[in-house]
């Protein structure tokens, strides 16, 4: 139906709506789900200083939602004000830039009332009995005297039985349930010092004691939430700048996660999902996750409320800083900062994961014995390999280790070279302990005073290159190395163009060329670190990368990227077979160099197996 223009409408169109009808449009707006109208009442009941708060649901919270808490609790007057429109016990002064609660609009209760059957039943410590009102569909009753225990009680039933059509877009009771136990454990984790537990129909019963106020009472909380892992993982976090604090846990970046469900953000006692905050972890974890992965994670931002309006969201769930700037170069500084500061420590999973895979699987009944009937009667090993070129700046590579043996070679390349000579004590105290054997010309086999560790050759040298070039580049420009022989490489026209446009910033990274014809570019000078590497290859990869940022801006915000591109080619390869001292100065290495516990694509660069683990593995323990 067209509506009529203006110079035909009748008079009196405009007109007020009903108290009703205008709290139903404000619950619109707060309550979206049951989680929503839980959500409202846990805060309500944080902010009257409970310590404990009680949670049981039905129906995924639409025939039930009941919250009790120990808090302060309402006399007579402040009961029956509650349940009226922006009327609230949270703003004591006119000065909406100086929140210090959870919620200030007054529109929870009467919002929730006015789509359910309301019923608050609560006492004052000091009082001789309690109190209760019930408000069902937006009709208020009178407040009557009741028995009740100190603090507050809130029963929802019948959730949006006067907007029925809202029920049409909830999900599953299941689904529900859920979503109220992770709107809880939100609230949980920035509140450590508080017990929460959440009963009811489809889910398990979720009851997290109190942790108590000391420094590590989130550390706590977050590993009851996150799993036990998180605790043996976890970097503290402790930086402050202009006024804004920042506090909580990261994780190592070899213990991610496949959603940015695990990241946690808290600013000022509220749990948030706000985007400034994501795109500042993702920035902190830039060189060390791969592109599809998330942390996990609890951050806690803390400032005066002045610098940042809570108020921008009807469920509070985003925030808005005045200096955005700040806090995010905040979050990713420290990030980064508690991550170098990690070293090269990795996931205490890895090994877990190691032994899971290394477990045998259930065999059907004779398959073990034509396994056995398969296995070669005579272990071989080769101890003499041919030379191959050193790495830069290292010593160059034996011919073999001890005297040839008359083991003939093993097929393909599951060769292992082993450390004749006994391993030195002071290399069994290191962090990765002593190198022992290097097998299938890729993988260093290290002994520690408490087991063994297996080192990836490829991904631990990617990452010591590219920290070196990276510090290079931030100290006195990335040392270059003048090619002999300029190596010309063929590409198509439009690469040579982007290559050739962008010659200056890439000269900065050390990298010279020039072009050599519409379909060539000849590099003359490469970074020093890479020399010996595939140079060829890595013009390709780079000039693919300018192909898909496109300008000179994006190559300066990704020269990162370009840097762990050369060190990818510049690290010594796969297959690569090295000496005894080669393996130890990678290992010592790797040990005074920050994240290099994972490689620049963010896979693990070295497992560790506790002694005690294989013992168990083997049937000794």
């Amino acid at each position: 139906m067209r509506p009529l223009p203006l110079d035909e409408q009748p008079a009196g169109l405009v007109r007020r709506l009903e108290p009703v009808l205008i709290d139903q449009i404000a619950a619109g707006e707060v309550v979206e789900r049951p989680a929503s109208a839980v959500k409202e009442l846990v805060e309500n009941a944080l902010d009257a200083g409970a310590t404990a708060i009680e949670v049981v649901i039905e129906g995924g919270g639409r025939r039930l939602i009941r919250v009790t808490d120990n808090g302060m609790g309402m006399s007579a007057e402040d009961l029956a004000l509650a349940v009226e429109r922006h009327a609230t016990s949270k703003l004591p002064t006119s000065d909406l830039f100086s929140i210090h609660s959870l919620g200030f609009r007054g529109e929870a209760l009467p919002s929730i009332g006015a789509i359910a059957r309301l019923t608050i039943t609560t006492r004052r410590r000091d009082a001789a009995n309690g109190w209760q009102i019930v408000v069902d569909g937006g009709q208020k009753g009178e407040v009557r005297p009741t028995a009740a225990n100190p603090g507050t009680r809130i029963e929802v039933t019948d959730l949006f039985s006067a907007t029925p059509a809202r029920l049409k877009f909830l999900k599953t009771d299941r689904a529900e349930a859920q979503a109220v136990v992770e709107a809880v454990k939100r609230l949980a984790m920035a509140h450590p010092h508080v017990r929460f537990t959440v009963a009811g129909e489809h889910l398990t019963t979720v009851d997290l004691p109190a942790e108590g106020e000391d420094d590590e009472a989130l550390l706590r909380r977050l590993s009851r939430l996150l799993g036990p892992e998180f605790h043996a993982n976890a970097i503290p976090i402790d930086a402050t700048r202009e006024g804004v604090t920042l506090g909580g846990y990261a994780v190592l970046p070899t213990f991610h996660r496949g959603t940015a469900a695990h990241i946690h953000a808290i600013v000022n006692g509220r749990p948030v999902r706000d985007k400034l905050i994501f795109g500042a972890v993702r920035a902190g974890y830039r060189d060390v996750l791969p592109a599809d992965r998330h942390p996990a994670i609890g951050l806690v931002v803390t400032c005066d409320p002045r610098l940042v309006d809570v108020n921008v969201h009807p469920a509070k769930t985003e925030v808005r800083f005045r200096d955005p700037g700040l806090v995010r170069g905040l979050i990713v500084g420290a990030l980064r900062e508690a991550l170098a500061r990690a070293g090269h420590r990795a996931t205490s999973t890895g090994g877990d994961r190691t032994l899971a895979a290394l477990r045998p699987a259930a065999l059907p009944p004779g398959a073990a014995a034509r396994q056995l009937a398969q296995v070669p009667q005579r272990a071989t090993f080769s101890r003499d390999f041919t030379p191959r070129p050193s790495l830069t700046g290292w010593q160059a590579p034996l011919t073999g280790f001890g005297e040839p043996t008359n083991l003939a070679p093993p097929p393909l390349s599951a060769d292992a070279s082993a450390d004749a000579a006994p391993p030195l004590e002071a290399d069994l105290d290191q962090p990765l302990g002593a190198a022992r054997a290097q097998i299938h010309e890729n993988y260093i086999i290290a002994q520690t005073r408490e087991g063994l560790v297996i080192v990836d050759q490829h991904a631990a040298h990617e990452r010591l290159v590219y920290e070196r070039m990276k510090h290079e580049r931030a100290a006195s420009g990335i040392a270059r190395q003048l090619l002999l022989i300029p190596e010309v490489v063929e590409l198509d026209s439009g690469a040579v163009e982007r290559l050739d446009a962008q010659a200056e910033t890439l000269a900065s990274l050390g990298l010279v060329l020039e072009g050599f014809g519409p379909d060539a570019v000849a590099v003359r000078e490469v970074p020093a670190a890479l020399a010996g590497g595939d140079i060829r290859r890595l013009v390709m990869d780079v000039a693919d990368a300018l192909t898909e940022w496109g300008d000179a801006r994006a190559l300066e915000e990704r020269l990162d990227h370009v840097l762990a591109t050369m060190a990818c080619h510049g690290s010594v390869r796969s297959g690569r077979r090295l000496k005894p001292e080669e393996m130890n100065a990678l290992l010592r290495e790797m040990e005074v160099t920050p994240l290099s516990g994972q490689c620049n694509h963010g896979r693990p660069t070295y497992v560790a197996l506790k002694l005690t683990d294989i013992e168990r593995l083997f049937g000794r323990r």
